[in-house]
């Protein structure tokens, strides 16, 4: 839930900056919780608007993809048995001799076309995309990609990511994902501690607005009872937009490493090779945007093989293979079924002889690797297919909905006598912090400072908020002095 809470603005011009009465209580809580969720509301709101908005957008990325590219992506004939690898990536190079092979993806669904990527150097961190049909082994064109997404896809990624302002831009989306599990649990916290008199005391009062009030409080029944619906949904976004976020993404890495709970790590040297001298963490992905391995002669026969000991070893569905960096190392092929349920085992191979050389498996993955995993493909509407796109879509127009309300609600609460007009409502009163209970503020204090730690946006950002109360509340006892 958004911006703004249920307080009515304060009779006396000077009580938006006058200290409550003294006396500690477990109000005190709830008033420090209404001007926190006032101010987080207010100020971190048009970020979640614009999450929202792009996030809607790209929950339907396959249905786009399909509309703008279906040339590339679909056959137009489903045929018999496909034709080997080796036949299509030699059709694929034929056309587009460019660059180096660095992997290949084999079809989704028996209507997809083979992905034939190309490692070009002028294309940076991006790949050239040939799509091969599987039966015939013709070209149907190629792309431009980023770790398998369209242009349009990657497009609308950055869009939602980072407003295509690169790492700095990320900091609006962190801000976003910090900040929306707060405001959500501030708003059900203050809407379900109403007194029995506001409807509180029944279920139907707490999920459903109340079609009898009018102006102020019919609009904040609908942004409460629209948030009670939607805060599952916000928390999920919350947690799965933080895993790989900038700032907090980088704590929780470090948490996964601590209690190693990160993904199993492939080792992909061959036997004979020597043992590696180190190795990276991989705690979170979005939209599977790894780097891929190149090399600068690969046999294509040896793709076939590779498939073969794959399917061999029970990797089906779709795969992506890679040819090793060097002569040390072993192929890797990898499921990446992303669609419940989900298929995450790799092997490598010896093309050599045909043997996998080593294995992980997507049952042996810790639970907090999972939960990730999972999360980041639910967050992107991938996991359930359509289901997924569809609650996702329907919880980002319901934050769109509860922001409007937010800020509906500020206006409305505005004064509008002659002599005291103002064209915004007023902040809940100040000083609520000193109403605290003694155990609230011994608990409370050292929670937020790790809060604060893990999440460094929100730390930041609250801190920010907190010198802006301070000082505004000097100015303005200034002035009445």
């Amino acid at each position: 839930m958004s911006s703004t809470t249920e307080q009515a603005p304060p009779t006396d011009p000077s009580a938006a900056v006058d200290p409550p009465p003294p006396g500690r209580s477990w109000q005190g809580v709830r008033a420090l919780l209404a001007r926190l969720h006032f101010y987080a509301g207010v100020f971190v709101a048009p970020f979640l608007l614009v999450a929202a908005l792009t996030g809607l957008v790209y929950a339907f990325t396959p249905q786009l993809d399909q509309l703008v590219y279906g040339d590339q992506l679909r056959v137009e004939r489903v045929g018999g048995e496909p034709r080997p690898l080796a036949e299509q990536i030699a059709a694929a190079r034929t056309a587009h001799p460019e660059g180096t092979l660095a992997s290949v993806i084999t079809p989704p669904e028996p209507e997809d076309t083979t992905r034939v990527v190309l490692s070009v150097p002028e294309l940076g961190d991006k790949q050239r995309t040939v799509f091969v049909d599987p039966y015939t082994a013709e070209v149907q064109g190629e792309l431009t990609t980023w770790s398998g997404s369209t242009p349009l896809t990657t497009w609308l990624d950055d869009l939602h990511r980072n407003l295509h302002l690169g790492e700095t831009g990320r900091l609006y989306s962190e801000v976003a994902a910090s900040w929306l599990w707060v405001i959500a649990a501030g708003g059900l916290v203050l809407w379900l501690s109403r007194s029995r008199g506001q409807r509180a005391s029944t279920v139907r009062g707490v999920v459903l607005p109340d079609r009898s009030a009018r102006g102020v409080r019919r609009t904040r029944s609908r942004h409460a009872a629209a948030g009670v619906w939607l805060a599952l949904g916000l928390f999920f976004l919350s947690a799965t937009g933080l895993t790989w976020s900038q700032y907090a993404g980088e704590r929780f890495g470090q948490f996964l490493d601590v209690v190693k709970g990160g993904a199993p790590k492939l080792d992909p040297r061959l036997p004979s090779a020597p043992p590696p001298a180190g190795g990276t963490g991989e705690h979170s992905e979005h939209a599977g945007h790894g780097g891929a391995g190149q090399s600068a002669a690969v046999d294509p026969s040896d793709f076939d093989t590779a498939l073969a000991a794959a399917r061999k070893a029970d990797l089906d569905g779709t795969v992506t293979l890679t040819p090793p960096a060097d002569a040390s190392s072993a192929w890797v092929v990898a499921q990446s079924d992303n669609v419940w349920p989900v298929h995450y085992d790799k092997v490598a191979v010896d093309t050599t002889t045909g043997d996998v050389t080593s294995r992980t498996r997507w049952a042996d993955y810790p639970v907090t690797a999972k939960l990730s995993k999972l999360g980041v493909q639910g967050h992107m509407g991938v996991l359930f297919g359509l289901v997924n796109q569809i609650v996702l879509a329907l919880v980002a127009i319901g934050l769109i909905l509860v922001t409007v309300w937010g800020y509906r609600m500020w206006w409305q609460r505005r004064p509008t006598r002659e002599d005291r007009k103002a064209a915004l409502g007023k902040p809940p009163v100040r000083g609520a912090w000193r109403r605290l209970p003694l155990p609230v503020l011994v608990v409370g204090v050292p929670l937020v400072a790790a809060l604060g730690w893990a999440l460094p946006v929100l730390g930041v950002t609250l801190l920010g908020f907190l010198l802006a109360d301070v000082m505004a509340g000097l100015v303005v006892r200034r002035r009445k002095a």
